[in-house]
């Protein structure tokens, strides 16, 4: 049996995971204290009682596998909102997640009216290279017609192995009739970082953590740095807003690369082997360029690690609204073919020993967005503090979530705006570290 810890976060469609660590064996072994514990078999005894009575008694049959599932899952959920039972699909999913890759075909969907409709095909994917286009209607796949399916069941039925065919039915707009595409599966990776230049200033956007994102980012730190020059290169921005998590390790990797030495982050937990230390290594990719971290209220877990690393090392200024606030850290336990238990083992620390469960990170420049009205309720992120049956903050006053509306125009982004202002030196701001830091200015 393995687990593998996370920061993680899972809140509405929000999924985020982590670093597989080494296993205790035993982990679900009943422990030394509880073995003479009489009460918890009486316990066990009427949850048996229970189980066996809606069985026997429920006005229709039930699934017995189902029942066991939701008691296990109503277990977990009771113990705070990111403990939970994972059916085998769901732990599939996360995997996949994880990994950003899978066998598929490189395109972005929706469901309407039933059937589903292409957003946007990825470059250099099946997809676009069989010249699918936006707003086509898939209606049929290998034949199996799409209405009455979820979203998720075609999504499912579209990935598969690589190098296997599928046949899509497509609809377009000027089309007289419907057409079959065949196209072959091939590796899809899921970019989770995405950059442009900005002028002489290196726009990076980290959209989640997973297996892929400090390759991505160092190459998106080498082509902007060549493309833009060594000596009109004025700094980057690090935008994490909306950024609901992802692989520990990775949280990690990222921070190590414009950190030159010290603590990264801590996780500290019930047992002695849950609290780990982790440090960066000398070197900083970015030779010292300034560096600006936006946040807002949907920045969780692993984005928080990294905003929270590197404002304590004061390595990067950090501007916009208060993060989500996930400090804990969660445990993925494989259960063989019935899936995986997820339940949260410890809580994690920035470089200064600050604790942010249930407050966030509170940004070195406040720049508030100017969502339409429309948005306004939508874009109202509720934050960890607001969660039923959350970890409490160990200490101080729990601190509510900021908003999450980031706008799709660029000249309507205050916050983008105000950071390249900063770096452009076309606005001054106290708060704003300017040249490069190293992690040495923590101890001053």
């Amino acid at each position: 049996m393995n687990k593998s810890v996370f920061a993680g976060f899972a809140v509405g469609t929000f999924l985020s995971f982590a670093a597989v660590m080494g296993v205790k064996q035993g982990f679900l072994d009943t422990p030394a204290y509880a073995a003479g514990d009489s009460n918890t078999y009486r316990q066990l005894n009427l949850f048996g009682d229970v189980f066996e009575r809606v069985r026997a008694d429920y006005v229709e049959p039930t699934d017995d596998a189902k029942l066991v599932e939701n008691a296990i899952n109503g277990m977990l959920t009771s113990l705070d909102p990111h403990s939970s039972y994972m059916t085998p699909k769901s732990f599939r999913d996360m995997q996949v997640q994880t990994r950003g890759e899978f066998g598929g075909l490189g395109i972005e969907v929706t469901m309407e009216n039933g059937v589903v409709k292409v957003v946007t095909p990825i470059d250099d994917t099946p997809a676009s290279r069989a010249n699918l286009r936006p707003n086509d209607y898939i209606t049929h796949i290998d034949g199996t017609q799409i209405l009455g399916m979820t979203l998720s069941d075609a999504v499912d039925k579209m990935r598969g192995p690589v190098n296997t065919e599928v046949t899509l039915t497509i609809v377009r707009k000027g089309e007289e009739e419907a057409f079959d595409v065949k196209l072959t599966r091939d590796v899809i990776t899921i970019k989770s970082v995405k950059y442009n230049r900005e002028g002489g200033i290196g726009y990076i956007r980290i959209t989640s953590f997973n297996e892929q994102t400090s390759d991505l980012l160092e190459q998106a730190i080498s082509n902007l740095s060549k493309e833009i020059g060594p000596s009109r290169l004025k700094g980057f921005i690090l935008d994490m807003r909306n950024n609901p998590g992802g692989l520990l390790d990775q949280a990690i990797s990222v921070s190590d690369d414009f950190i030159d030495g010290g603590e990264i982050v801590s996780t500290r937990g019930r047992h002695p082997e849950d609290t780990q230390r982790y440090n960066a290594r000398s070197g900083d990719i970015t030779n010292g360029r300034p560096i600006i971290v936006l946040v807002n209220g949907g920045s969780a877990s692993a984005s928080e690690i990294v905003a929270g690393a590197l404002q304590d090392h004061r390595r990067a200024t950090v501007l916009g609204t208060r993060s989500f606030g996930k400090g804990s850290v969660q445990t993925i336990i494989p259960l063989g073919s019935d899936g995986a238990l997820r339940l949260t083992t410890a809580r994690y620390y920035t470089p200064a020993g600050r604790s942010i469960q249930a407050k966030g990170i509170d940004p070195d420049i406040i720049v508030q967005q100017t969502a339409p009205e429309e948005k306004k309720k939508k874009a109202s992120a509720v934050g960890e503090s607001a969660l039923p049956g959350h970890l409490a903050a160990e200490e101080g006053d729990e601190m509510a979530g900021s908003d999450s509306f980031v706008p799709a125009d660029k000249k309507d982004d205050k916050q983008l705006l105000y950071a390249i202002d900063l770096l452009n030196g076309a606005r001054k701001d106290a708060a704003y570290l300017g040249g490069g830091r190293t992690s040495s200015a923590m101890a001053n």
